[in-house]
């Protein structure tokens, strides 16, 4: 019989008051140990011991386009990965989120994203390519089949998924996440692995370790507003007409009191529509299910516009089962990301990554079609990405990617979409990859061995 290891797990203090951020330069690990001491309000102490049922080089966690690039990369390499995702399919907002769109460039981020790119096209469901430039942002393709692909693409490579499982804990040995606890299907368990890459999104791992985080603006930590994502069916006009049942919600029935609302094709007879939900926080319990609610309301409102007054010949069809994050917490890492350099189109010794959007912050206070920044102002010409940006530096095997990485907000307009997030998650498997196999820590891996890795797998960091 397989022997099972076995690690004990003690949590004390009120975990929502743990995880939480606020601003830029908010140090989540004094909060940590401020709650652990705060004796004032309910508290409860849980042990248990839990099976180490998984055990790898790299640890992956999140599903994301980050998360799988970081994955695929990852095992290119050689390296035993298991990747951590809490929905049914990887893919993120792209997918579970309904986000049927890559934004920036789409050629040259390296062989993970073209082999997605490919994928698509086999299956006639990806647009055809168009250099990146404002006039052509972004390259639509069926978000339904991009689960699919994402899922066979980490399978070829023996990627171990583990899907419908939460990271619940860290558990931390002189400054190294020895373990992650989980909890899926078969309830609790620990996952150890030689290095870890937060693909979450908001940072989780490295909020929950206690190492320091940045959230939302400055000022008064506003993040960037969500969007609900939602979808329509052309029909015949006999079978049109409004759907929202009287006496719900607040109906818009003016062009002037609409939201910022996207609408794009999505396949024959439909659309997909994009509606701008700010002001909740990503990062809290609470918080998230405001925004939650909030979307599938404004969402209805909106629909009911179109529909009622535009005499739209739209039926709703679905919505996407999670609401679209822009940003959660971003993690401080060795060097954090400037506006500065994203426009001064700055090239890193240890660039890995390449960015190109432009910088796409709306406003996190209103729901219009506003910017934080002047028309003039949001361009901004191709540059790199550092490796010191994807290293935690409170963590000795902590790397992230994805939206969660080391920058500021408006550097993070940037970089947070699809693109971008595949080139970090590529260059951190690979990073991660070394690590394991050397028994080194991301710092002590000479950089310009991971770009060369980086390049020769097909990314384009030229600037």
């Amino acid at each position: 019989m397989r022997r099972r290891n076995f690690i004990k797990a003690v949590i004390t203090g009120s975990l929502g008051s743990i995880i939480s951020g606020k601003a830029d330069g908010y140090d989540s690990k004094k909060k940590y140990e401020k709650s652990c001491e705060d004796t004032s309000g309910p508290a409860v102490e849980w042990r248990r011991k839990i099976p180490v049922r998984y055990e790898a080089d790299v640890a992956v966690i999140g599903g994301g386009i980050a998360g799988v690039s970081a994955a695929g990369a990852a095992a290119r390499s050689g390296a035993k990965v298991i990747l951590v995702e809490r929905f049914a399919v990887t893919g993120g907002n792209l997918t579970s989120g309904g986000v049927g769109s890559f934004c920036g460039e789409t050629r040259g981020q390296g062989e993970v994203f073209d082999e997605i790119v490919s994928s698509l096209e086999k299956f006639d469901a990806i647009a055809e390519y168009k250099p990146y430039s404002r006039e052509n942002q972004s390259r639509i393709f069926d978000h339904e089949i991009l689960a699919v692909v994402l899922q066979e693409l980490v399978l070829r490579r023996s990627v171990k998924m583990l899907l419908h499982t939460r990271f619940v804990d860290v558990l931390i040995k002189g400054g190294r996440i020895s373990e992650c606890l989980l909890c899926g299907k078969s309830g609790q368990e620990a996952l150890r692995a030689k290095q870890i890459i937060d693909c979450t999104g908001e940072g989780d791992v490295a909020r929950y370790a206690g190492f320091e985080v940045m959230k939302g603006r400055v000022k008064d930590g506003l993040q960037l507003p969500m969007s609900m994502m939602y979808f329509v069916r052309e029909v015949a006009e006999d079978k049109a007409g409004p759907q929202l049942a009287e006496g719900w919600f607040e109906p818009v029935r003016s062009k002037e009191d609409l939201p910022m609302t996207s609408v794009w094709p999505n396949g024959p007879g439909g659309k997909a529509l994009k509606v701008k939900i700010p002001m909740f926080d990503s990062t809290d319990t609470e918080g998230l299910t405001a925004g939650e609610v909030k979307g599938r309301r404004r969402m209805w409102e909106v629909l009911d516009y179109f529909q009622r007054v535009r005499k739209k010949d739209w039926r709703f069809d679905h919505c996407s089962p999670i609401i679209g994050i822009r940003e959660g917490c971003r993690i401080a890492g060795d060097y954090v990301l400037k506006v500065e350099d994203l426009r001064a189109g700055r090239e890193f010794e240890d660039g890995v990554a390449k960015g190109t959007f432009y910088l796409d912050g709306h406003k996190p206070d209103d729901e219009k079609r506003t910017y934080i920044l002047k028309k003039s102002e949001m361009d901004v010409p191709p540059y790199q990405i550092p490796l010191g940006s994807l290293i935690a530096k409170d963590g000795k095997n902590l790397m992230m990617a994805g939206r969660c990485f080391s920058a500021d907000q408006l550097s993070l307009s940037s970089a947070r979409v699809s693109t971008s997030c595949s080139m970090m998650g590529q260059a951190a498997g690979i990073t991660a990859a070394l690590c394991a196999a050397k028994d080194a820590e991301p710092r002590d891996i000479d950089a310009s061995e991971v770009k060369r890795e980086v390049v020769k797998r097909g990314a384009n960091l030229e600037i």
